[in-house]
Order: structure tokens, then sequence, then C-alpha cells
């Protein structure tokens, strides 16, 4: 699978260490950076990512920044991402399955390296259950497309 990586300053050791994590497992990752831990601004990481999702040169995506919250808004913006900070395993499963989340949202403030290999792990490997959930997924999507019809391009 084809993984977008990014992060703020505050994500950055963690998303250094999944980026090693990943690629381990056999992923490909795009790493979209940061590249240190000197203060930088989240969106100019975030954004791209996501996009990199949304149009589909990423399967998913995975965002560090010190709360996960910062970066998670900042990936919503963009049309066609669901994306969810997830604290634990089992939120990052649920997520996959009931809203079909495409990028997963990081606390590097936290979480452990060991908490954060799981989530992303269950976000990587849970499918998306469809069913009665694929209606409420149709609904976003419409939002979406609303939003997408007014959207100036980046």
């Amino acid at each position: 699978m084809r993984i977008a990586l990014a992060s703020d300053h505050a994500g950055f050791p963690l998303k250094d260490h999944l980026a090693a994590t990943l690629a381990a497992a056999g992923h490909e990752v795009l790493d979209l950076g940061t590249d240190s831990a000197e203060s930088v601004d989240y969106p100019h990481y975030a954004e791209p990512a996501a996009r990199a999702v949304a149009g589909g040169e990423a399967d998913r995506g995975v965002l560090v920044c010190g709360s996960g919250n910062g970066v998670a808004i900042v990936a919503n913006k963009v049309v066609g991402i669901r994306a969810v900070n997830a604290h634990d395993a089992d939120e990052a499963e649920m997520c996959r399955r009931h809203n079909d989340a495409n990028v997963v949202t990081l606390s590097g403030a936290r979480l452990q390296p060991q908490q954060a290999d799981a989530i992303v792990a269950a976000f990587l490997s849970t499918d998306f259950d469809g069913g009665r959930h694929a209606r409420r997924v149709d609904q976003i999507t419409a939002i979406d497309s609303a939003a997408g019809a007014t959207e100036t391009p980046a």
C-alpha cells in the first residue's frame, strides 16, 4: 500500500518512527515532511498529504502533530478526505469499518511509538464494512461534491 505520511515539528519523531515501521512492513511511504523538529506550520504538510490521498497518489494517509487535531482539521478541508484522529487501535478499526476513513491522524505528544504502530496497523489492515455504512459515507461524499463545486483549486 502507498502511504502519504506527514507531520509538523511536534509530530516529527513519531512520523520518523512510522516511516521506518511502514517501510519495514512493505508499504511504499510518500514522506511529505517535515524533516526535523524545527518549528513549522502543520497546514503546509498536512494539506499536500491529504491531496495525495484524494488525488490517488497514495492509498491512505497518516498525519502527526502534537495533538492530532490540527492535521485532522486541515485534512478534512480537502474534498474526498475522511480523516479521523484515532487514540487507540479500536478507534482506528471502527473509523475504517464504519466511516471508510482514508486518513488517520495521531498525537505525537500523547502516543508512544508502540501505540502508534498498533493504531496504524489497525487502520491499514481494516476494510470498510459497506452495507448500511455505505449510505452514510455516500451522504458525506455528496457534501464533498457540493463543496467541490465551489472550491477553488489550490
